[in-house]
């Protein structure tokens, strides 16, 4: 594989910090799920590294998306240990869930029609596509998998 991927002008870029993107994690949307609300996508996905009730409820009621994803970065307090295992479907579930409770935003998901839909994350290999673009684009895939599950229910709806 080259350094860099191949053109992939398609590809719509995302960032991990723009809280004016409707499909971004830290875009302010409030959601219910696990019979609490959630503000953003990243205060869910933080919140749920824990079993600390207490601190899980920290991260909830954090001000800021950022504010929520530096206390996630705590080594104070132990993370799930099953953590590695399931961020990925935590990280889907919320993204759903803001889009089922937002229509504008499950519409903005649709409008970007087949086109690749990437994180673009300098430092993030894991949900971002990494600086040399060869990253594993988690958080992309996520986004493609509810695009693809809203297309199927919106299908099913007009039948």
């Amino acid at each position: 594989m080259p350094l860099f991927p191949p053109d992939d002008s398609d590809s719509e870029y995302l960032s991990q910090t723009d809280d004016d993107n409707p499909l971004s994690r830290v875009y302010i949307a409030p959601f219910y799920l696990d019979e609490k609300e959630w503000p953003s996508v990243e205060h869910y996905y933080q919140a749920m590294k824990f079993s600390n009730d207490a601190f899980a409820e920290k991260i909830r009621q954090a001000k800021t998306p950022a504010k929520a994803k530096k206390l996630g970065g705590s080594r104070l307090h132990k993370r799930r240990k099953d953590w590695q295992a399931i961020k990925t479907t935590v990280m889907t579930r919320a993204v759903y869930i803001k889009t089922r409770t937002h229509t504008k935003i499950a519409k903005a998901l649709l409008d970007t029609n087949d086109n690749p839909l990437v994180e673009s994350s300098a430092y993030d290999y894991f949900w971002g596509c990494g600086r040399d673009r060869r990253g594993h684009n988690h958080y992309g895939k996520v986004l493609m998998a509810v695009r693809d599950k809203l297309r199927d229910e919106h299908a099913e709806e007009v039948q």
